[in-house]
C-alpha cells in the first residue's frame, strides 16, 4: 500500500546531477514476489510524480517526455516502497503490478514468469484485476459493483457459516467454508485498498512485542 512517508525530505538527497541528462536508473521490483520487473529512467519531475501519485512514472529517453507505466494498457505499477542506493544515484521501487509489465505481454522485461510461491498473493492479483478490469459475468466484479457494505456483509455471512461447520465433524465442509471466508476477506481488503502484505506486517510487528 502506498505510504505517505515516501513524500519525506530524505528523498531530496537523490543526485540527479551525476549524469549529463539528469536521469538516473529506477529498478522496479515486485513487492510480493521479489522479481525484478523492469528498468526505467527518472528525472526529478518523474520521481516527484511517482511519489505523489503512487503510480510509477518514468522519463522516456526516446520520446523525451514523462510517461506513467500503464497509462495505455491499464497495467499500472502501484508503489509499495522506495529506496535509494548508497551513492544516491539509483532508485529501487518495490511495486505491485496490475498485469503484464513488458510491452511484449510478458510478466517482466527479462522474460521471467512473475509468480509467487504463496498462492494467496496470486489470488490477490486475480481479485485486483477483477476490480480494475471487470470481465463480464464475474462474481467477484459484481460483488465490487454492489459496494463495500455488501462485501462486508458477505464476509460476516461466511464467518458465521464457518463457525457453524466448526461445530460438526465434516472436515470437507469446514475446509470449504474456510476457503469461502478467506476468499471474501481478500475481496474486502481490495475494496478497502489494503494489501495482504499490510496485514501480514501487522502480525509480524505483534510477534515482536
Amino acid at each position: 500500500m502506498f505510504r505517505s512517508e515516501f513524500n519525506s525530505d530524505e528523498f531530496m538527497k537523490i543526485d540527479f546531477e551525476k549524469s549529463a541528462d539528469k536521469l538516473i536508473p529506477a529498478i522496479i521490483q515486485d513487492a510480493q514476489t521479489q522479481k525484478v520487473l523492469m528498468l526505467g529512467y527518472m528525472n526529478r519531475e518523474a520521481f516527484e510524480l511517482t511519489r505523489e501519485s503512487g503510480k510509477v512514472t518514468f522519463f522516456s529517453r526516446s520520446r523525451r517526455k514523462l510517461w506513467t507505466k500503464g497509462e495505455t494498457s491499464g497495467n499500472f505499477l502501484t508503489v509499495a516502497d522506495i529506496a535509494t542506493d548508497c551513492d544516491a544515484d539509483t532508485i529501487l521501487i518495490k511495486a505491485i503490478p496490475a498485469g503484464a509489465v513488458c510491452h511484449t505481454g510478458a510478466d517482466t522485461c527479462f522474460g521471467e514468469v512473475n509468480e509467487n510461491e504463496n498462492f494467496l498473493y496470486e489470488l490477490e492479483k486475480v481479485i485486483r484485476a477483477r476490480k480494475e478490469n471487470p470481465p463480464e459475468n464475474s462474481y467477484t466484479s459484481k460483488l465490487f459493483d454492489r459496494g463495500l457494505n455488501k462485501i462486508a456483509q458477505k464476509v460476516g455471512e461466511e464467518a458465521v457459516e464457518l463457525v457453524i461447520e466448526a461445530k460438526d465433524e465434516n472436515a470437507e465442509l469446514f475446509k470449504g467454508e474456510a476457503a469461502d471466508l478467506l476468499f471474501h476477506f481478500l475481496i474486502l481488503l481490495r475494496a478497502k485498498n489494503i494489501e495482504l502484505s499490510d496485514i501480514l506486517e501487522v502480525l509480524k510487528q505483534r510477534r515482536k512485542t
